[in-house]
């Protein structure tokens, strides 16, 4: 348990580092790439400690990060809604993975914040759960 502790420690350090990013408009294009980095180890960080959660407490094995959000969602951490917001992000972090061109940089930065909150609430949610287990 001490382990999904520190997990989730550094998720919610990663998650507001990229809200630090995406709190205000008008970022540079250093800026924006910054915050789109942010955006990839935030995801990063938040289905790891979602995917200790589920092995841990839940006795649920997965192995990528949409399969934490639908093991999230059957063990009733999430709802629907902020089950499909956060296979929608994924999405986005896939393509910032993947590919680069300024079109999609652009894109994905505009989806920053509510990314951002997405991600806030997921860890929030798993870290709930957890105050419960103790």
């Amino acid at each position: 348990m001490q382990r999904l502790r520190e997990r989730l420690e550094i998720a919610r350090r990663a998650v507001a580092s990229l809200t630090e990013l995406t709190g205000h408009g008008g970022l540079s294009p250093v800026e924006r790439d910054a915050a789109i980095q942010r955006f990839e180890y935030s995801v990063e960080a938040v289905w790891k400690a979602a995917q200790r959660y589920l092995r841990v407490v839940e006795g649920i094995e997965v192995g990528s990060p949409k399969s934490a959000v639908r093991g999230c969602f059957e063990a009733t951490v999430l709802g629907e809604v902020e089950a499909r917001r956060l296979l929608a992000m994924i999405d986005d972090r896939n393509l910032t993975v993947h590919t680069y061109n300024e079109a999609l940089a652009q894109a994905i930065a505009s989806r920053l914040s509510p990314h951002a909150e997405a991600l806030a609430g997921w860890i929030a949610a798993v870290s709930e759960r957890v105050l419960d287990e103790a």
